[in-house]
């Protein structure tokens, strides 16, 4: 019978299914059922250092004392993290299965002092979202990814426990992010965020929110940076997300080379027991296979493995539907 036991981040999993970053995860019954249903391991919905600073605005908003502005911060910063600590501690003591906190930060230096208290209140790794908007037209590229690096290395000091960092597809070389994080030990990377994006009413004219859950077919770009990440930066862990909805998808990750599969949209959309389908699925899949375990097929069809590395480059494009009329 397969063995689907994966390491990750440091971290002994039953399985490289993990549950991402989300709704799913924010209480500790929903947490508890994920568990129930063959998740390995959970992301914790992000605490969004914008979210709480926005709460803290409004209510700001309704004083007539400025002064208080900042007392309010304060009070609701507070009030947001002791919640999410106290979700942290609790899952820990309900489930059996790895707890990883995460952080969406929008000012890099801000979450220092917080990541030593998700360390404390007993989780297993930390997730750093983090998501600067490469709009500042007097901003270069590398001031931006400075803030990524500056922050990993900030992070290190403060906590022992496994980092790893969900980023977003909007690097001009990602390859170098990835290579540079693992410089500064960095355990981990999640490949890619799925962020905000805006769409427009065209009949109301105003800007809306575009669909909340990924498609099946968003596994492409994926697909494609994590067969080359696993093999330029082969001592980092991948975990592949966005797009994934079903078993053939996960295990198109694993053999370009992901070392977990997070999955999120497809739970919203058929419900926590569509775990079990996707992870029975690996295990017939590698039964019909002959593979023992996951470390069998794992990179198989990376960048570094295939005959012809180049299929997942671009620059093939015009090869494969010039064509096409």
């Amino acid at each position: 019978m397969a063995n689907l036991i994966t390491n990750y981040l440091g971290l002994k999993l039953k399985n490289p299914v993990i549950v991402s970053s989300s709704g799913l995860t924010s209480n500790l019954e929903s947490i508890k059922q994920l568990e129930k249903n063959g998740a390995a391991a959970v992301v914790l919905k992000s605490l969004f250092e914008e979210q709480i600073l926005n709460e803290a605005g409004v209510l700001s908003g309704q004083s007539d004392y400025p002064e208080a502005e900042d007392y309010l911060k304060a009070y609701v910063t507070s009030n947001n993290v002791s919640k999410y600590l106290e979700l942290i501690t609790k899952a820990k003591e309900s489930v059996n299965i790895p707890v990883i906190a995460s952080i969406n930060c929008v000012d890099a230096y801000k979450w220092i002092d917080f990541a030593a208290q998700i360390q404390q209140a007993g989780a297993d790794a930390l997730e750093i979202n983090v998501f600067l908007l490469p709009s500042n037209i007097n901003k270069t590229a590398d001031e931006y990814e400075s803030v990524y690096f500056d922050l990993a290395e900030k992070l290190k000091k403060v906590i022992t426990i496994p980092i790893s960092f969900k980023l977003g597809n909007h690097f001009t070389n990602p390859i170098r992010i990835i290579q540079q994080l693992w410089f500064r030990k960095v355990r981990g990377v999640t490949l890619f965020n799925r962020f905000f994006a805006p769409d427009i009413d065209i009949d109301k004219l105003k800007v809306i929110p575009a669909e909340v859950f990924s498609s099946p077919t968003e596994i492409r770009d994926i697909l494609r940076w994590v067969a080359i990440a696993s093999h330029e930066v082969p001592e980092i862990n991948i975990s592949a997300s966005t797009g994934i909805h079903n078993g053939d998808a996960a295990i198109k990750m694993l053999l370009a080379g992901a070392t977990t599969l997070q999955v999120c949209s497809t739970l919203y959309i058929h419900g926590a027991s569509h775990l079990g389908k996707i992870i029975e699925f690996i295990e017939k899949w590698m039964d019909g296979k002959g593979y023992k375990s996951i470390d069998d097929f794992r990179g198989l069809m990376s960048y570094k493995n295939i005959g012809d590395p180049e299929v997942y480059e671009r620059s093939q494009f015009m090869r494969h539907f010039s064509a096409h009329e």
